[in-house]
């Protein structure tokens, strides 16, 4: 049950159907497009959809499928079977293409039946042979003439007349010369036919010096047409013979009518299959222009949409260069009327006239445009409540014609309808066309009806907030800049936003406080905190982008920092190997020299002086293979004395980090690090000049790549380690330590939670085996106890 009558009018599906229309070959497809009706047969949706989105991978895949002459025979049919009756030579032709046609979609569907199953079983309705069409190709040919050996007969006559025409040729050709070399004929005149018989131009004053028949004159009456009396009998002989030609002709036809007619019955079928396969590819070819898909059909009430599109809003943005921004609609048992409000020109309407234009396209069996995994669900009853039904006839108001849909919709609705109902209560004064509608609501949610609905009531959203069965929802719009989002927000209410919109268009403020009080001040916090939790919801948004970014960004250093640490281990192992072979060959070397030493010493008992040298000697190549100790360079820093105040620049002995003093308590100094402001001991600082803060930040930055002002800024003295596997621990807890020591840090805190106990055995391990951890201990039980170790440092 569909209401009104002309809701395909009122959603605009009358222009759907015509986009439809135009992608079909002949009116076989457009018959059925017309025939395309709302249906809630589950089952026979379901395959309308199988069979479309089948279609659809057809023409993806490229494959190559019958595309012309889905030519509609059936007024041929209607002429061919009355009896006597027979088809031209051009009708036969028609109807031999749209049969080569035919076969042609037999085969593939033949060939590709597996892939293609519900588009092969149509195949049933086709049960004609080829006879029909090699009975016709052996009579017309491929210009849509009968061939000259469509029968012997045929054949004789066609010879007969090729020979008296070359006949006849020749004598013409004979006396129109022998006449122009007498002056007889125009300059530039040549041989014609009039009245189907070859005749020759005479000019009129010598039409007696020929003996023959006049057929015509031209228009000046200066030539006459004059067939010549030697062929006058052979221009007899061709029409005897053009009239036995048409005779046999028609016999033919007759015969190859006569043969079409027992045929008739099977070729309306078989031509219900090609209209169906043309209807069907002109659905699949709209589906690949609005990019829809084939969504999973549910048999319980769902509808879970993503990225929903109204397939003419697209083509509409599509040609001023824009793209429609898509909507995501969630309706199921607890959750069944959606109640939208927002700003006017925010895109309720819009809204509300996309879910019906797509539910009413799915169940005509059209493929819609949204994402393939959207679930969708078929109604029985379809109503719509939008426009201006004013009837001047009926004298019936806008709004007593909502009155009248209202009054129907709470008859006939039940838990298989759908209902939309736009700009609801809207038409009479707003106090009691309000109170109706939260009524009408309330009792169209007890009927267990689905829909979409939208309206500017305060009152209705608060109905949507206390009753199961409904839901708010919100167009979303930007309060920064006082423009639409075109983003439907289910769970929420929406603001009309009318205050800030006149504030900023730049209504007068007396005006607006005018409006406030009236209003009432309830209402305005009402609305205030929906633009509180709007402004709140874009900060959020940001704010997890914001934390997002900052994610991937933090796993792209991880990834180089490993990936580092990882060459550096593997160069520190081949350095090490190296040095142990360098270390042994020169071990070798100096044993060797040595040796040889000694043994001279013996063997040439040498005295005090040659012994004297041979030390002198061992001790140069000592010297010589002694490796050089390379220490690395420091800048010389100049420490200022005195004491340090408030403003000086200081640095910290222990790290080399630079600072300035910002203020003095005691031992105690507060000093700021770049952004960073910390609290360090006395003794741990010495004072610089301004211009040796400056060279130790540029020899700090150069010094292994390692910037102690920026490392401060960016280190945290928390790690949370909870969720991470064993093996992950041990790298993430000694950098951190590692970081924290080289910083100054004194304590710091690993949360790993409690659990089982294994993350916080596992990092107390590895924390008793640093050199740097003073001591390890719980966290006090109020800020997490023996889920968090605290960590402090040696000094």
């Amino acid at each position: 049950m569909n209401y009104p009558i002309n809701l395909e009018e009122k959603i605009n599906f009358d222009k759907i159907r015509e986009l439809i229309k135009a992608e079909c070959s002949s009116s076989l497809g457009t018959d059925f497009v017309q025939k395309m009706a709302f249906s809630k047969d589950f089952s026979l949706i379901s395959r309308l959809l199988d069979q479309t989105e089948e279609f659809r991978q057809i023409i993806i895949s490229g494959e190559p499928f019958p595309s012309s002459n889905f030519t509609n025979i059936h007024p041929f049919l209607d002429k061919a079977k009355i009896e006597g009756a027979f088809l031209y030579e051009d009708e036969f032709h028609e109807v031999k293409l749209s049969l080569i046609t035919l076969s042609g979609c037999v085969s593939f569907f033949k060939k590709y039946g597996e892939e293609y199953p519900q588009l092969t079983q149509l195949l049933g309705l086709v049960q004609i042979e080829d006879h029909l069409l090699k009975a016709i190709e052996r009579v017309i040919d491929e210009k849509g003439k009968l061939r000259n050996n469509a029968s012997k007969d045929l054949s004789l006559i066609r010879s007969q007349i090729l020979y008296e025409e070359n006949r006849l040729r020749k004598v013409l050709d004979s006396i129109f010369r022998d006449a122009r070399s007498k002056g007889l004929t125009p300059d530039d005149a040549s041989i014609t036919i009039r009245g189907g018989r070859m005749v020759i131009p005479v000019l009129a004053e010598n039409k007696r010096k020929i003996k023959g028949f006049i057929h015509d004159e031209s228009a000046t009456g200066q030539t006459v047409y004059l067939e010549p009396a030697e062929v006058l009998d052979i221009n007899n002989e061709l029409q005897d013979l053009a009239y036995m030609e048409r005779r046999e002709i028609q016999r033919i036809l007759t015969q190859l009518t006569d043969n079409l007619r027992q045929y008739i019955p099977e070729l309306r079928k078989a031509y219900q299959f090609l209209g169906l396969i043309d209807f069907i590819r002109a659905k699949a070819k709209f589906a690949l222009k609005t990019d829809a898909q084939r969504p999973i059909l549910e048999k319980s009430k769902v509808l879970e949409w993503y990225n929903a599109k109204h397939p003419l809003l697209q083509f509409a943005l599509a040609q001023q260069g824009k793209q429609v921004v898509p909507l995501n609609v969630l309706l199921d048992h607890n959750r069944r009327l959606l109640i939208i409000s927002g700003p006017n020109a925010g895109g309720k309407s819009v809204t509300l006239k996309t879910v019906a234009m797509l539910q009413y396209m799915l169940q005509c069996g059209l493929l819609i445009p949204l994402d393939a995994h959207s679930k969708c669900t078929v109604f029985d009853n379809f109503f719509i409540d939008i426009g201006d039904e004013q009837n001047i006839e009926n004298d019936l108001s806008t709004y007593s014609s909502h009155l009248m849909s209202m009054k129907y919709f709470t008859q006939f609705a039940n838990k298989k309808t759908i209902l939309f109902i736009d700009e609801f209560g809207t038409g009479t004064e707003p106090q009691f066309g309000a109170a109706i509608a939260e009524g009408i609501l309330l009792a169209l949610n007890k009927t267990g009806a689905y829909g979409v609905i939208t309206t500017h009531y305060g009152n209705l959203k608060e109905i949507a907030t206390k009753n199961q069965g409904l839901v708010n929802g919100a167009m979303r719009y930007d309060v920064e800049m006082l423009e639409p989002l075109y983003q439907l927000e289910i769970g929420k209410p929406g603001s009309s936003f009318a205050l800030e919109i006149a504030s900023k268009i730049g209504i007068s403020k007396e005006i607006i406080e005018y409006a406030k009080e009236n209003i009432g001040e309830e209402r305005v916090r009402y609305d205030r905190m929906l633009t509180k939790i709007e402004n709140e919801k874009v900060k959020y948004e940001q704010l997890v982008n914001e934390y997002a970014r900052k994610e991937r960004l933090l796993s792209q250093q991880l990834k180089t920092y490993n990936d580092l640490k990882e060459n550096l281990e593997n160069n520190r192992k081949q350095y090490i190997q190296e040095a142990k072979s360098e270390a042994k060959t020169l071990l070798d070397e100096v044993n060797k020299k040595i040796e040889e030493t000694i043994k001279s010493i013996k063997e040439q008992k040498a005295d005090k002086e040659a012994t004297k040298k041979l030390r002198a000697d061992l001790e140069t190549f000592k010297v010589k293979v002694k490796p050089e100790k390379v220490l690395p360079k420091t800048p010389e820093i100049k420490v200022l004395g005195g004491e340090i105040a408030v403003g000086d620049f200081v640095r910290l002995k222990d790290n080399g980090a630079v600072a300035e003093v910002l203020a003095i308590k005691n031992k105690d100094i507060e000093i700021s690090i770049g952004d960073l402001k910390s609290n360090v001991k006395l003794k741990r600082l010495e004072k610089i000049s301004t211009s040796e803060m400056k060279k130790e930040k540029k020899s700090m930055a150069k010094r292994s790549g390692f910037d102690a002002n920026a490392k401060m800024l960016d280190y945290s003295p928390n790690l949370d380690i909870r969720g991470k596997r064993g093996e992950e621990i041990l790298p993430l807890v000694q950098n951190f330590v590692d970081d924290g020591h080289m910083l100054g840090m004194k304590d710091l805190r690993i949360v790993h939670g409690k659990g089982d106990g294994i993350l916080k055995d596992i990092t107390r391990n590895i924390l008793r085996q640093m050199t740097q951890v003073k001591k390890v201990s719980d966290e006090h039980a109020d800020r997490g106890g023996a889920g968090v170790t605290l960590v402090e440092l040696k000094a």
